[in-house]
């Protein structure tokens, strides 16, 4: 019978490497499924998983038709990825890899919270610095400008009267209840404008931005004696912050509902202990006067954020003008 070859020639007679269309193909010596007699059992699963490999990645040679450049990449790129072993065991050898996290020695859990307890610490500091040096001020102006506005009103409503038995000026020391206002403080060089109250307790008085009256000193009306008044230097309003800065000649006014009192400043002490009460006294001890007479004298804090001492200021009655005349001089020479 005449064989057709691959390659589509004809050739005459027989010859041992032809075959047939009619033929049957050579056997595989390597089942489908299933190894020779004899193959070690231990190599079949690798055996398999190659051939499966090898025989869907094996391009066709370079006799065969089809056979080009993007069928050798495709079998160089199988013989590559060739791995011996099933995917299950290679699953289960990742999976044993996996080691649990060891558990932290308590020093380092101890050193970790300490050190968040110390940045809670610093946070909670700075919010209470920024609350006595700002947000107190602001609620302490709030309050000070609502009394003196209340005050001024009160004394613009009012008939205006001269200093008399029956003004306010003239009430004798102590008069008035704990916090409640009565005077309007002025200091021009420093721009100063506070409302007077009765009495020098924190919370009632000097925490709310006010200046606080000694209660026992004599009022500005008296025909003779010391206005002893105070302030804070730091915080809650700070009023009396820049009275260091006050030389003698300054003027100081106090107003009332009747009058303005014009003082000037004397002298002062730079530091003295807060136990030195003789400052206040109706001849101050420590100022240059040594004669009753009509005089005021500002206390507060030294030096500032801080109450180891008191800063003094005294000052001498140099005019007193009732309302119905106009502001004073010492108020007016700006204008």
């Amino acid at each position: 019978m005449t064989a057709v070859r691959p390659e589509g020639g004809r050739q005459a007679g027989p010859d041992p490497g032809d075959w047939g269309v009619y033929e049957p193909a050579p056997q595989d010596p390597w089942p489908v499924g299933g190894q020779p007699a004899g193959y070690p059992e231990y190599l079949a699963e690798q055996t398999l998983q190659l051939r499966a490999i090898a025989d869907a990645g094996t391009p066709a040679g370079p006799g065969r038709p089809g056979a080009g450049r993007a069928d050798r990449r495709r079998a160089a790129q199988g013989r590559v990825a060739l791995r011996s072993g099933s995917g299950r065991r290679r699953a289960a050898g990742r999976a044993a890899g996996v080691r649990p996290r060891p558990k932290e020695p308590r020093r380092v859990l101890a050193a970790r919270l300490l050190g968040e307890l110390f940045i809670t610490f610093g946070l909670v500091m700075l919010l209470f610095v920024a609350y006595q040096l700002w947000w107190t001020n602001v609620q302490a102006d709030a309050s000070a400008d609502g009394t003196r506005s209340r005050l001024e009103q009160q004394w613009n409503q009012a008939p205006v009267q001269a200093a008399g038995p029956s003004s306010a000026a003239s009430k004798p020391a102590g008069a008035f209840e704990p916090g409640q206002g009565f005077a309007v403080l002025y200091i021009p060089r420093l721009g100063l404008k506070y409302p007077i109250a009765e009495g020098t307790g924190k919370q009632q008085v000097l925490d709310k931005g006010l200046v606080g009256h000694y209660t026992g000193t004599a009022m500005p009306s008296d025909p003779a004696g010391n206005f002893a008044i105070a302030a804070h230097r730091t915080t809650h309003g700070q009023p009396f912050r820049k009275i260091g800065e006050l030389v003698p000649g300054d003027k100081i006014v106090v107003e009332t509902a009747t009058s303005f009192y014009t003082y000037q400043v004397a002298g002062g002490i730079p530091e003295t202990p807060p136990s030195n009460v003789t400052v206040i006294q109706p001849v101050p001890k420590g100022s240059p006067f040594s004669q009753p007479g009509r005089y005021i004298t500002l206390t507060t804090c030294t030096p500032e954020f801080s109450a180891r001492g008191r800063l003094i200021v005294f000052g001498k009655l140099l005019e007193e003008r009732p309302r119905s005349q106009g502001e004073p001089p010492a108020l007016t020479a700006g204008d």
